[in-house]
């Protein structure tokens, strides 16, 4: 089904057209208001308002409200945004930047920081409708080019809204000369164990000229690595695990959500280092056209896989905690033993901060190995894509 067949107004950024309207109403939103004091000085709030309301487009918010926020939040929760492989950015080139995922929210943030940085063009970004809690949430994020997944729908709407996603993204690189991203799967992976999940890839291919591959080929899928040094979720991640340990049904509220943003946007990260690497076309053209796309799909997350793995920036608390779970001290030249015992120590801080009645040992042993495997993992996947095994 061609593009030009689909409304995408339901899902797209808004249109300048509408920006000042839409801002007038956010400004005005109780929500906006207790998150603007959580991160700002109460005397410099009147200003940004007015800022706002002068602004009458995406480009401009961006670059003077976005980027000096992003820049402020930089400062004083990371170690500093580093980006790798600016080489392989052909600037008459627009791009569909599949990524790990690890923060909710400042992944994609802070990949267009870096790009802000370097004066490239920003992304429009993929955002599930799951964390669109509230309508004043749906209103910032479509201001500051954001589109709509829909999620949590039936089966029969569900496949409409995956084709009509699909047209979008298409139209995007195609028509609006607009890049966008995406991340490999639907949520961050809890064990930080990144896969590119095959049904993203088919909801990709589903609109376009020609076969599977051709499809892909159309919008230029480029493998985007994402590290952080520490996730400063990861102790709520341990807990999620227990809970799920413990009742195999158990769910997370929105409360949950929220709290998971609020912690990821505003706790200290360390470095935050993004590798991009090239395009995958040429390679998408070795391996050739399948009768299947089930295979295709396959064969495509593999490499994205790969290109992910291999770019992975790996910091001492990784190799720290490979050797840890692992008992072994193949690593112990990538760190002193003064910063073994400091990760050591950060880790049953982390852990300690598990708000849980009646942790027994045993469940604070598999906490800690949760914890283990999570900052573990990306070390033994780059292993594995540069090496071919780490055992």
């Amino acid at each position: 089904m061609s593009q030009q067949q689909y409304d995408f107004s339901d899902i797209a950024p808004y249109p300048d057209s509408e920006f000042h309207a839409r801002m007038e109403k956010l400004v005005k939103e109780p929500g906006f208001h207790h998150v603007i004091n959580y991160t700002m000085p109460a005397e410099d709030i009147p200003a940004l308002f007015e800022e706002l309301l002068k602004i009458d487009n995406k480009y401009d918010f961006q670059h003077q409200v976005m980027f000096p926020f992003l820049e402020m939040l930089a400062k004083t929760t990371t170690s500093g945004i580093t980006l790798g492989g600016v080489k392989y950015l052909n600037p008459s080139t627009n791009y569909t930047y599949i990524t790990n995922h690890r923060d909710i929210v400042l992944d994609t943030s802070f990949l267009n920081l870096a790009f802000l940085r370097r004066g490239f063009p920003t992304s429009e970004v993929a955002i599930g409708n799951n964390l669109l809690i509230f309508d004043w949430i749906t209103d910032l994020v479509r201001l500051n080019k954001s589109f709509i997944v829909k999620r949590n729908t039936g089966l029969r709407e569900g496949l409409e809204a995956a084709k009509k996603l699909s047209a979008y993204i298409h139209h995007c690189i195609l028509e609006k000369h607009e890049s966008v991203w995406i991340a490999q799967r639907e949520g961050r992976s809890k064990d930080s164990s990144d896969k590119t999940q095959e049904s993203l890839l088919k909801m990709l291919a589903m609109d376009g000229e020609g076969s599977f591959i051709e499809k892909l080929k159309e919008i230029n899928l480029m493998p985007v690595s994402i590290s952080y040094e520490y996730d400063p979720n990861d102790y709520l991640k341990a807990r999620e695990f227990l809970l799920k340990k413990r009742d195999p049904e158990f769910k997370k509220s929105q409360r949950d959500d929220l709290f998971s943003m609020e912690t990821g946007l505003l706790q200290f990260k360390g470095k935050v280092h993004f590798q991009l690497t090239p395009r995958i076309n040429s390679k998408l053209d070795e391996i050739g056209e399948f009768k299947d796309n089930n295979k295709a799909a396959h064969h495509v997350g593999c490499l994205i896989d790969q290109a992910i793995h291999r770019s992975y920036e790996i910091f001492e608390i990784n190799y720290v905690a490979f050797d840890t779970l692992h008992s072994t001290d193949r690593f112990t030249g990538k760190y002193t033993p003064e910063k073994r015992e400091e990760v050591i120590g950060y880790f049953n801080s982390q852990l300690d901060k598990v708000d849980l009645d009646d942790i027994t040992p045993e469940e604070r042993e598999y906490m800690w190995h949760i914890m283990l495997t999570m900052y573990a993992n990306p070390l033994k996947n780059k292993l594995k894509a540069l090496l071919g095994g780490v055992e």
